[in-house]
């Protein structure tokens, strides 16, 4: 076979699994190209409060990996970036790759002093627009790159120069643009992962509407201390402690009118987000509305030691409806017990949607032709010679499962180069 043009491996998606598969294949002796569409990589797992199976804070694996990507000179990587277009064949694929101007430049020492010298403010992104940031903005505290982002928003403003005046290292260039840069690479490797599916679509469950219902994306960011609410579980409303909190499991998911498959960490999730209310509130009432719960092999342990508190109760039931009221805010949900067929009503403070995983790639294709399934899912690892998909772009994972795929993927990378 003919040998491959160039041993490099552009990796597209910089969360757990595109992290993990860009350091492997590095540290592995390749030459690695790191493209995320957001300001900073970490994906979602840098908006966790804490994550399986440790129950630990995500900056600590972030940072060991961001130190990896620090200390390797063979991974470049490009932030607010999109791939545009793919050609080509296994071991000389040429890539175009849009970059998103960011209005500030290598010069940035973090500073703080643009989003001092900036009044106007926008929704927080990385808090699920939760509360407000300043339009010259670090993403997040432990953000990689550690350097500092104005919204196009602000230039449009008569702010924008004042903000460039008050930088003392000449790091905010206003001129910036679109740029489009092309590379060849012998090997692709996919992990553009997932989004939350949009809980506005569940339109008898008040999403959007009724300020106490949240989705399960939203409670990590609650319960973070660099959160909205620097790490304190308060109803969105009024800012007070919530007394009792429902969370509805499968929230679009196993629908065949919404995502028609499990998600696989949702019933985990609310089972971990209902320890951060215990933890909070010992008085709390919890109740998980559930079809069935899926906690496979030793988080099954897990399941079992939540089941044990008795102040959270498992109500197998699918909730229809859920009104407000009014003059409290409190919630009403309209649910039927399957154990015993009868209907109920129950009165929350505040509700939890355990929202699905909707893979990117449903709506952001690879551009290039490459199998799906049913779901919008990449439909295998290895799509094609030289290609290969990783972590949530092909099934639903969690962020351990992500780091194992990812080195998987990267292998599988690295055994295409050498195949040619």
């Amino acid at each position: 076979m003919a040998k491959a043009v160039t041993q490099s491996i552009l990796v597209v998606g910089g969360g757990m699994s595109g992290l993990s598969a860009a350091i492997e294949a590095a540290e592995a002796g390749h030459e690695v190209y790191l493209v995320d569409k957001n300001p900073y990589l970490g994906g979602r797992v840098a908006q966790l409060h804490q994550y399986f199976p440790k129950l630990c804070p995500p900056y600590c694996g972030l940072e060991i990996n961001f130190r990896r990507i620090k200390n390797n000179p063979k991974i470049k990587t490009f932030t607010l970036a999109e791939v545009t277009s793919v050609s080509g064949s296994e071991g000389d694929w040429d890539v175009s790759i849009q970059l998103n101007p960011r209005f500030v430049n290598e010069k940035c020492t973090a500073c703080n002093k643009c989003t001092e010298a900036c009044t106007m403010e926008i929704d927080n992104p990385f808090n699920y627009g939760m509360d407000k940031i300043k339009a010259a903005y670090l993403p997040h505290d432990l953000a990689f790159p550690m350097r500092y982002v104005l919204d196009p928003a602000l230039l449009k403003s008569g702010e924008a120069k004042k903000v460039q005046e008050a930088c003392p290292y000449d790091a905010i260039d206003l001129n910036m643009s679109p740029q489009t840069t092309n590379l060849k690479v012998g090997a692709i490797v996919w992990a553009t992962g997932w989004k939350p599916y949009d809980a506005a679509k569940l339109d008898t469950y008040g999403f959007g509407t009724y300020p106490n219902v949240i989705t399960n994306v939203m409670m990590e960011r609650l319960a973070a201390f660099n959160g909205p609410t620097q790490g304190k579980i308060l109803r969105p409303s009024d800012g007070k402690a919530p007394g009792s909190i429902a969370f509805i499991q499968c929230a679009g998911s196993r629908d065949e009118n919404h995502l028609p498959f499990c998600s696989s960490i949702c019933c985990l999730a609310s089972m971990k987000q209902s320890t951060y209310i215990r933890e909070q509130y010992p008085d709390a009432k919890i109740t998980v509305f559930f079809i069935d719960i899926r906690a496979t092999d030793r988080l099954e342990d897990f399941y079992r030691k939540v089941k044990e508190d008795q102040n959270i109760q498992f109500f197998k039931g699918k909730v229809a409806k859920i009104d407000q009221d009014a003059a409290t805010k409190n919630l009403v949900l309209r649910v039927e017990d399957t154990t015993s067929m009868t209907l109920h009503e129950v009165s929350v403070e505040m509700v939890v949607l355990a929202t699905g995983m909707q893979p990117n790639t449903s709506e952001s294709p690879v551009p290039i032709a490459v199998p799906y399934d049913e779901y919008g899912f990449v439909a295998s690892m290895a799509v094609r010679p030289g290609i290969v998909a990783s972590g949530c772009t092909r099934t639903p994972a969690g962020v351990s499962e992500s780091v194992q795929d990812g080195t998987a993927a990267a292998l599988k990378a690295i055994q295409s180069l050498v195949r040619r």
